[in-house]
């Protein structure tokens, strides 16, 4: 199965930054979806930061991280939005049912308690073949789709003016 939508486009004044929070404990599918998730980022003029993590449940702390590192770092660029890669695959005990529903949640509970945009590409699959299938740029490619919800949201943001402004501070 193919994913032939047409590519989507973005129109920004200003090109977005976008964190790329990858979950590297299947490096094989983190790399397709990386690959389809900057694909789309490039088509969107959005430059991008890529933080890698263990797993897909390290990823909402992760971008917690993120939030409050801008009270302590003045001069780190803002981003304005966040795509979480990683891939969670059937095991035989409950333990994949709650790293998937656990990484879901936070990623929603950020989402809502910080008013940011998030492309949740976080892949919950019964095999590594159907995680492949849905990762690669060629196929499914759910990287890219979560690249582009990530921008629809950061769209959204700045048409109802909830985009801080950015901060410019000089390089000494």
């Amino acid at each position: 199965m193919e994913n032939n939508r047409p590519p989507v486009i973005f129109k920004f004044d200003n090109p977005p930054h976008v964190a790329i929070i990858e979950a590297r404990y299947y490096g094989d599918i983190a790399d397709l979806q990386l690959r389809g998730v900057t694909d789309v980022l490039a088509r969107a003029g959005a430059t991008h930061e890529i933080i890698a993590v263990p797993g897909a449940l390290e990823i909402p702390a992760a971008i917690g991280f993120l939030i409050k590192a801008m009270d302590f770092d003045p001069v780190r660029r803002r981003p304005d939005g966040y795509i979480a890669l990683g891939c969670v695959l059937k095991g035989g005990t409950m333990h994949d049912e709650i790293v998937a529903m656990e990484s879901a949640r936070g990623l929603q509970e950020l989402a809502l308690a910080h008013n940011i945009a998030i492309g949740n590409g976080i892949l919950t699959c019964n095999t590594r073949e159907q995680a492949i299938e849905r990762a690669d740029p060629a196929k499914l490619n759910r990287g890219g789709e979560a690249a582009e919800a990530a921008l629809r949201m950061i769209e959204l943001k700045h048409q109802l003016r909830l985009s801080p402004k950015r901060r410019w501070v000089a390089k000494s």
